[in-house]
Protein backbone atom coordinates (compact mmCIF):
# COMPACT_ATOMS: atom_id res chain seq x y z
CA UNK A 1 0.00 0.00 0.00
CA UNK A 2 1.01 3.51 -0.69
CA UNK A 3 1.79 5.92 2.50
CA UNK A 4 1.64 10.02 2.06
CA UNK A 5 4.12 10.78 5.02
CA UNK A 6 4.03 14.69 6.40
CA UNK A 7 6.93 14.29 9.03
CA UNK A 8 8.42 16.87 11.90
CA UNK A 9 11.95 17.97 10.89
CA UNK A 10 13.76 19.78 13.29
CA UNK A 11 17.41 20.00 13.65
CA UNK A 12 17.58 20.77 17.76
CA UNK A 13 15.84 22.82 20.39
CA UNK A 14 16.63 25.98 18.97
CA UNK A 15 16.21 25.62 15.68
CA UNK A 16 13.20 26.11 12.93
CA UNK A 17 11.25 23.22 12.30
CA UNK A 18 9.28 22.38 9.11
CA UNK A 19 7.26 19.29 7.76
CA UNK A 20 8.97 17.21 5.14
CA UNK A 21 6.91 14.96 2.80
CA UNK A 22 8.09 11.76 1.50
CA UNK A 23 6.19 8.22 0.01
CA UNK A 24 6.38 4.80 0.94
CA UNK A 25 5.17 2.01 -1.36
CA UNK A 26 5.73 -0.58 0.25
CA UNK A 27 3.47 -0.21 3.44
CA UNK A 28 1.28 -2.95 4.62
CA UNK A 29 -1.89 -2.43 7.11
CA UNK A 30 -0.01 -4.66 9.74
CA UNK A 31 2.44 -2.17 10.32
CA UNK A 32 2.92 -0.17 13.30
CA UNK A 33 3.81 3.58 13.17
CA UNK A 34 7.29 2.75 14.56
CA UNK A 35 7.94 0.31 11.94
CA UNK A 36 6.69 2.59 9.38
CA UNK A 37 8.88 5.10 10.60
CA UNK A 38 12.00 2.37 10.58
CA UNK A 39 10.75 1.73 6.94
CA UNK A 40 11.16 5.28 6.18
CA UNK A 41 14.39 5.60 7.82
CA UNK A 42 15.53 2.80 6.09
CA UNK A 43 14.77 4.28 2.45
CA UNK A 44 16.11 7.62 3.98
CA UNK A 45 19.16 6.42 5.17
CA UNK A 46 19.86 4.19 1.81
CA UNK A 47 19.27 7.69 -0.02
CA UNK A 48 22.37 9.79 1.71
CA UNK A 49 19.23 11.13 3.66
CA UNK A 50 19.63 11.99 7.36
CA UNK A 51 17.27 9.62 9.30
CA UNK A 52 14.28 10.78 11.61
CA UNK A 53 14.69 11.15 15.35
CA UNK A 54 12.21 9.58 16.93
CA UNK A 55 12.34 7.50 20.80
CA UNK A 56 11.32 3.31 21.10
CA UNK A 57 12.42 1.20 23.85
CA UNK A 58 10.17 -1.71 24.39
CA UNK A 59 7.33 -1.51 21.43
CA UNK A 60 5.31 -3.40 23.30
CA UNK A 61 3.14 -0.37 25.28
CA UNK A 62 4.76 -0.52 28.31
CA UNK A 63 8.05 2.42 28.43
CA UNK A 64 6.20 5.00 27.31
CA UNK A 65 8.84 6.30 25.24
CA UNK A 66 7.22 6.29 21.75
CA UNK A 67 4.74 8.70 21.95
CA UNK A 68 4.19 10.72 18.50
CA UNK A 69 0.85 12.95 17.16
CA UNK A 70 -0.85 11.35 14.29
CA UNK A 71 -2.71 13.81 12.22
CA UNK A 72 -3.32 15.80 15.61
CA UNK A 73 -4.23 13.37 17.90
CA UNK A 74 -1.72 12.16 20.50
CA UNK A 75 -0.52 8.27 19.49
CA UNK A 76 -3.23 7.67 16.93
CA UNK A 77 -6.64 6.67 16.28
CA UNK A 78 -7.23 4.03 18.43
CA UNK A 79 -8.07 5.29 21.92
CA UNK A 80 -5.96 4.24 24.82
CA UNK A 81 -3.16 3.07 22.66
CA UNK A 82 0.57 3.75 22.53
CA UNK A 83 2.13 4.72 18.94
CA UNK A 84 4.05 1.26 19.10
CA UNK A 85 0.76 -0.59 19.10
CA UNK A 86 -1.17 1.59 16.68
CA UNK A 87 -1.21 -0.05 13.10
CA UNK A 88 -1.99 0.77 9.46
CA UNK A 89 -5.14 -0.92 9.87
CA UNK A 90 -6.53 1.40 12.13
CA UNK A 91 -6.45 4.45 9.72
CA UNK A 92 -8.82 2.47 7.06
CA UNK A 93 -8.84 4.81 3.82
CA UNK A 94 -6.54 7.35 5.52
CA UNK A 95 -2.93 7.14 2.96
CA UNK A 96 -2.03 10.42 4.37
CA UNK A 97 -0.28 10.44 8.25
CA UNK A 98 1.16 13.64 9.40
CA UNK A 99 3.05 12.92 12.30
CA UNK A 100 4.98 15.23 14.32
CA UNK A 101 6.10 15.75 18.01
CA UNK A 102 3.68 15.89 20.82
CA UNK A 103 2.50 19.56 20.78
CA UNK A 104 2.85 21.07 24.71
CA UNK A 105 4.24 24.29 26.47
CA UNK A 106 5.80 21.59 28.90
CA UNK A 107 7.08 19.38 26.04
CA UNK A 108 10.12 21.48 24.30
CA UNK A 109 11.26 19.65 21.02
CA UNK A 110 14.77 17.84 20.99
CA UNK A 111 15.13 16.90 17.37
CA UNK A 112 12.41 15.98 15.09
CA UNK A 113 9.74 13.80 17.29
CA UNK A 114 11.32 13.72 20.22
CA UNK A 115 10.38 16.03 23.11
CA UNK A 116 11.81 17.02 26.11
CA UNK A 117 9.53 15.39 29.12
CA UNK A 118 11.64 16.26 31.78
CA UNK A 119 9.44 18.05 33.62
CA UNK A 120 6.90 14.92 34.10
CA UNK A 121 10.39 13.70 35.63
CA UNK A 122 10.16 16.58 37.94
CA UNK A 123 6.94 16.07 39.30
CA UNK A 124 8.09 12.67 40.46
CA UNK A 125 11.04 14.25 41.97
CA UNK A 126 8.86 16.35 44.23
CA UNK A 127 6.13 13.85 44.88
CA UNK A 128 6.50 10.68 43.55
CA UNK A 129 7.95 8.42 46.56
CA UNK A 130 7.99 7.97 49.54
CA UNK A 131 10.61 7.44 52.31
CA UNK A 132 11.21 3.98 54.26
CA UNK A 133 13.55 3.43 57.04
CA UNK A 134 17.15 1.20 55.50
CA UNK A 135 18.14 -1.64 56.62
CA UNK A 136 16.24 -5.17 57.81
CA UNK A 137 13.40 -5.89 55.66
CA UNK A 138 10.19 -5.90 57.82
CA UNK A 139 7.91 -9.05 58.15
CA UNK A 140 5.30 -8.99 55.40
CA UNK A 141 2.28 -8.50 57.68
CA UNK A 142 4.11 -5.08 59.43
CA UNK A 143 1.54 -3.18 56.81
CA UNK A 144 -1.41 -4.76 55.78
CA UNK A 145 -3.41 -4.20 52.59
CA UNK A 146 -6.05 -5.44 51.18
CA UNK A 147 -6.22 -7.11 47.86
CA UNK A 148 -9.12 -4.74 47.00
CA UNK A 149 -6.76 -1.92 47.82
CA UNK A 150 -3.58 -2.85 46.71
CA UNK A 151 -5.61 -4.02 43.04
CA UNK A 152 -6.85 0.14 43.34
CA UNK A 153 -3.37 1.01 43.83
CA UNK A 154 -1.97 -0.69 41.32
CA UNK A 155 -4.28 0.46 38.36
CA UNK A 156 -3.42 4.16 38.68
CA UNK A 157 0.70 3.08 39.37
CA UNK A 158 -0.06 1.61 35.39
CA UNK A 159 0.60 5.31 34.49
CA UNK A 160 3.76 4.89 31.96
CA UNK A 161 4.10 8.50 32.09
CA UNK A 162 4.22 8.81 27.59
CA UNK A 163 2.77 12.47 28.35
CA UNK A 164 0.11 11.90 25.95
CA UNK A 165 -2.13 13.43 28.18
CA UNK A 166 -0.65 16.98 28.32
CA UNK A 167 -0.19 16.67 24.26
CA UNK A 168 -3.60 15.81 24.51
CA UNK A 169 -4.94 18.93 26.97
CA UNK A 170 -5.85 22.40 25.42
CA UNK A 171 -4.01 23.80 28.31
CA UNK A 172 -1.57 21.47 28.60
CA UNK A 173 -1.72 20.10 31.69
CA UNK A 174 -0.50 17.43 33.77
CA UNK A 175 -3.53 16.72 36.00
CA UNK A 176 -3.84 12.71 35.19
CA UNK A 177 -0.41 11.99 35.38
CA UNK A 178 0.16 14.05 38.82
CA UNK A 179 -3.06 12.68 39.91
CA UNK A 180 -2.54 8.55 38.79
CA UNK A 181 0.57 9.06 41.09
CA UNK A 182 -1.01 10.83 44.30
CA UNK A 183 -3.90 8.46 43.95
CA UNK A 184 -1.85 5.63 43.72
CA UNK A 185 0.42 6.37 47.17
CA UNK A 186 -2.33 7.70 48.98
CA UNK A 187 -4.34 4.42 48.73
CA UNK A 188 -1.14 2.40 50.39
CA UNK A 189 -0.28 3.06 53.95
CA UNK A 190 3.70 3.26 52.81
CA UNK A 191 4.64 7.04 52.96
CA UNK A 192 1.04 7.90 54.52
CA UNK A 193 2.95 10.66 56.72
CA UNK A 194 4.10 12.89 53.50
CA UNK A 195 0.91 12.38 52.12
CA UNK A 196 0.31 16.31 52.48
CA UNK A 197 3.28 17.36 51.54
CA UNK A 198 3.72 14.94 48.81
CA UNK A 199 0.25 16.69 47.39
CA UNK A 200 1.49 20.34 48.35
CA UNK A 201 5.00 19.50 46.40
CA UNK A 202 2.94 18.10 43.31
CA UNK A 203 0.56 20.93 42.94
CA UNK A 204 3.26 23.43 42.78
CA UNK A 205 5.10 21.82 39.80
CA UNK A 206 2.11 20.63 38.35
CA UNK A 207 1.34 24.49 38.68
CA UNK A 208 4.40 26.03 37.69
CA UNK A 209 5.18 23.54 34.71
CA UNK A 210 2.05 22.76 33.09
CA UNK A 211 -1.06 24.27 32.14
CA UNK A 212 -4.33 24.49 34.35
CA UNK A 213 -6.79 21.57 33.83
CA UNK A 214 -9.48 22.00 31.00
CA UNK A 215 -11.40 19.73 32.58
CA UNK A 216 -12.82 18.05 29.40
CA UNK A 217 -11.51 14.74 29.64
CA UNK A 218 -9.40 14.89 26.34
CA UNK A 219 -6.34 13.06 28.63
CA UNK A 220 -8.31 9.75 29.15
CA UNK A 221 -9.01 9.30 25.74
CA UNK A 222 -5.74 8.72 24.95
CA UNK A 223 -4.16 7.68 27.72
CA UNK A 224 -2.32 3.88 27.46
CA UNK A 225 -2.89 2.89 30.60
CA UNK A 226 -6.33 3.72 30.75
CA UNK A 227 -5.81 6.12 33.91
CA UNK A 228 -9.56 7.44 34.95
CA UNK A 229 -10.62 10.34 35.26
CA UNK A 230 -10.85 10.66 38.98
CA UNK A 231 -7.12 10.99 39.06
CA UNK A 232 -7.76 14.42 37.64
CA UNK A 233 -9.82 15.14 40.80
CA UNK A 234 -7.57 13.89 43.01
CA UNK A 235 -4.74 16.76 42.69
CA UNK A 236 -7.07 19.19 44.10
CA UNK A 237 -8.62 16.55 46.24
CA UNK A 238 -5.12 15.99 47.92
CA UNK A 239 -4.44 19.56 48.14
CA UNK A 240 -7.50 20.60 49.91
CA UNK A 241 -6.62 17.61 51.97
CA UNK A 242 -3.49 18.89 53.35
CA UNK A 243 -4.52 22.23 53.51
CA UNK A 244 -7.57 21.40 56.03
CA UNK A 245 -5.98 19.14 58.16
CA UNK A 246 -2.88 21.50 58.99
CA UNK A 247 -5.67 23.96 59.77
CA UNK A 248 -7.07 22.02 62.13
CA UNK A 249 -3.41 21.09 63.59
Amino acid sequence: MRIELEVWRQAGPNEKGRFESYVLDDATPEMSLLELLDRLNQKLFDEGIEPIAFESDCREGVCGACGVSVNDRPHGPVPNTPSCRQHLRAFGDTRKLRIEPFRAAGFSVVRDLIVDRSRLDDVIRAAGTVSVDAGTAPDADDLLVSHEQAENALDFAACIGCGACVAACPNGAAYLFGGAKLTHLAMIPHGAKERGLRAKKAAQVLDAEFGPCSSYGECVEVCPAGIPLTAVAAVNKERLRSFFRNKAD
